[in-house]
């Protein structure tokens, strides 16, 4: 049995996939900058020692596909991976974002078998990501709008995506050539979101909307790298206009049950030890 190649899997979704493939017995190889199999979207000849020799694919790009070169590199990725053997692609990509959806085009008009996950924001963000350790002091700080989001628990995201690596039927793989979009069951504000947090912990958590040159003084004052700072400027300014603001209903789809609601992910986070890592979406 031919193992699955998680590239990405240190991060928020990619270790859950490495953890949830290995949970059914299923080889993994998972690939990132601190990986045994090392892995790095920057320097291309770490690709092809990763893919040889193994049989699907899960893709999460770093650190994001809105970034200037992130098609090209899907692109030539998509060639080694056809060279090396591959049998499934499994892109991970952002919702909305025009740069990922090109990605999942070349994905798609790849000679592989291949599913590209378009995702709304992830809870894990406000426990394991940037936004974490301002809301483990009590507020919220964002350029954002009252616009709603469909929030997405990386968990379901990683049962989407190892059913997207590992089913069959008599027909084949039903879940080749599609494109699901990953969201949560309801639409939140950032506001909502903090006051959902809130009450999970018993306490207040203060959401405060500022405009975007306020926003990356804020950034800059806490030492946050300015390639970091221009990615989530990016994000924040061109996401937030209602294009993202509906539900899906694929998570259900795929996996019969309903996707995990916030409160559900809130109740949780009370209880458990904040983590600090970067924001992927």
């Amino acid at each position: 049995m031919a193992p699955v190649l998680v590239v990405g899997a240190t991060g928020k979704t990619g270790r859950r996939v490495a953890d949830l493939l290995a949970r059914r017995g299923h080889p993994v190889r998972g690939a990132s900058r601190s990986s045994a199999t090392r892995f790095d979207w920057t320097d291309r000849s770490t690709w092809m020692p990763a893919l040889t020799g193994v049989g699907p694919v899960y893709i999460s790009y770093q650190p994001d596909l809105i970034v200037p070169g992130a098609t090209d590199d899907i692109a030539e990725f998509v060639r080694m991976a056809e060279s090396a053997g591959v049998t499934r692609l499994v892109l991970l990509a952002g919702r909305g974002e025009p740069e990922a959806a090109e990605a999942g085009r070349l994905v798609h008009e790849s000679r592989i078998e291949s599913t590209v996950l378009s995702c709304a924001w992830f809870d894990q963000n406000f426990s394991e990501g940037g936004f974490a350790p301002e809301v483990a002091m009590g507020s919220l700080t964002l350029p954002v709008p009252a616009v709603g989001e469909p929030f997405i628990d990386a968990d379901d995201i990683a049962e989407v995506a190892v059913a997207a690596l590992l089913d069959d039927s008599p027909a084949g793989n039903p879940h080749a050539g599609r494109t699901y979009e990953l969201t949560g069951p309801r639409l939140l504000t950032f506001a909502d979101v903090a006051a959902e947090i809130g009450r999970a912990r018993g306490t207040e958590i203060a959401y405060t909307r500022v405009g975007l040159d306020d926003y990356r003084e804020l950034l800059q004052q806490f030492d946050v790298p300015d390639a970091e700072i221009g990615l989530l400027l990016a994000l924040f300014g061109t996401l937030f206009d209602g294009r993202n603001s509906h539900v899906s209903d694929d998570v259900a789809r795929v996996l019969g049950r309903p996707a995990t609601d916030f409160s559900a992910f809130a109740e949780s986070m009370a209880t458990a030890p904040a983590h600090e890592d970067q924001v992927a979406r």
